[in-house]
């Protein structure tokens, strides 16, 4: 979904940026830990120990759908010069709705400073999402997915 001031190809990148905040999307909930177990298996590589992190830190947001009801999470974490996204997904039966573009947005709008993320190559959805947000692919991380499962991409937005 391209805001309506917006341009399919507009530059967000740089400082001035602007993210506009989703609706459906807050904060997680501690109560809500096994549904976001749930929606976590839809990763390439579930890390459990990373979910309940960001539930302990409240770092995680999530996507709502009408009932309340989790569909989708996005987990920033602090890096070294860096906020990393560390984790996105959402369920398969709620996507192409704008979910993933709402957390980021919301996400980048809580967000000062540099902000990077991991993807695989073939990830064709996910990597127009994240050129269309002014994210850049600034590194190429071989063997990165473990048990062989190839490359990442590694993006980068400068704010």
């Amino acid at each position: 979904m391209t805001p309506p001031d917006a341009s399919p190809t507009d530059d967000r990148s740089g400082s001035d940026a602007a993210f506009t905040p989703d609706p459906r999307v807050r904060c997680a909930r501690p109560g809500e830990a096994e549904v976001l177990a749930r929606i976590q298996q839809h990763l390439r590589e579930p890390s459990p120990d990373l979910l309940e992190y960001g539930l302990a830190v409240d770092a995680l947001r999530v996507s709502v759908d009408t009932a309340g009801a989790p569909v989708g999470y996005l987990l920033p974490v602090d890096g070294e010069d860096a906020i990393h996204l560390a984790e996105m997904a959402v369920l398969p039966e709620s996507r192409r709705e704008g979910r993933a573009r709402g957390l980021m947005e919301t996400v980048l709008t809580e967000t000062t400073g540099p902000v990077t993320l991991l993807v695989a190559p073939k990830n064709d959805a996910a990597r127009a999402l994240y050129d269309d947000l002014g994210f850049e692919v600034v590194d190429r991380r071989p063997d990165a997915y473990a048990e062989g499962n190839g490359d990442a991409l590694c993006y980068r937005l400068e704010r």
